[in-house]
């Protein structure tokens, strides 16, 4: 695992939404490195206690601050603490979701606001809290997670995919919005990433295979893949990109 260092990020304040697990654990990591002062939010308790005890040594040791993102009373008083104790925030990144698979027939009402809420609400909400302060510092980086999946329309996947197009959207508005304001945002592509929750849940060998002859890179991608992306996208010297969908997937897309 290698990462390019950014002096740009150093003492820099980072929110990373999802943090405890899978991608989120690899960025928590990845901004620790570069010695930005790091907030993460998650539901997972104690996957991102472990994950904050494992990296106490760090120039800022990164902070656990347990959140239900689909509470929006609790979202905004959790960046109301993260202002109130370490002021601004400079780089915001959204990565929480959900991909639980579902069938069209067994889809209600109250399941696709749970979906909506889960995995397209939050970063619109979390990108409303801290344009405030980034506009009125005159810079700031926002970096919403999107998906290949709704590119490739995958299986079983529909309300997953219909908040990861309108992600797409959603960064290309607030890029517009904001960018008056020296804020830069941008929308990152993962593919199939190999995290512990996908290798558990649905990368079996068969479809392991299948992803691989799908790729251009006959090689899985790991959370640190993903990582590496959003710190070159947090840092100055991504100073002149905004309003861009940047993927990660060995070039399945297309291939």
């Amino acid at each position: 695992m290698e990462h390019a260092i950014y002096p740009s990020l150093a003492g820099k304040r980072v929110v990373i939404t999802g943090g405890g697990t899978g991608i989120g654990a690899a960025l928590v990591t990845g901004f620790a490195g570069q010695g930005a002062k790091v907030f993460f939010l998650d539901i997972a308790e104690a996957e991102s206690r472990a994950l904050e005890a494992s990296l106490k040594d760090s120039a800022f040791p990164p902070v656990f601050l347990p959140c239900n993102l689909m509470d929006l009373d609790a979202l905004s008083a959790t960046f109301a603490r993260i202002h109130e104790s370490a002021g601004t925030v400079d780089v915001l990144i959204n990565n929480a979701a959900n991909d639980d698979r579902h069938a069209l027939a067994d889809v209600s009402p109250t399941y696709w606001d749970e979906r909506m809420a889960v995995n397209l609400r939050h970063q619109f909400f979390c990108a409303q809290a801290v344009a405030p302060g980034m506009r009125e510092q005159g810079r700031g980086a926002i970096i919403n997670f999107g998906s290949i999946s709704w590119h490739l329309g995958l299986p079983n996947l529909t309300l997953y995919m219909t908040a990861k197009a309108a992600i797409e959207g959603l960064t290309h508005g607030l890029a517009r919005d904001l960018g008056a304001h020296g804020v830069r945002v941008n929308c990152i592509l993962p593919g199939a990433i190999r995290t512990p929750r996908q290798t558990r849940l649905w990368h079996n060998p068969e479809e392991e295979a299948n992803i691989l002859s799908s790729q251009c890179l006959p090689k899985r991608i790991e959370p640190h893949d993903v990582a590496a992306m959003a710190l070159f996208l947090a840092s100055d010297s991504a100073a002149m990109c905004t309003g861009r969908n940047y993927y990660v997937d060995a070039g399945w897309l297309g291939a």
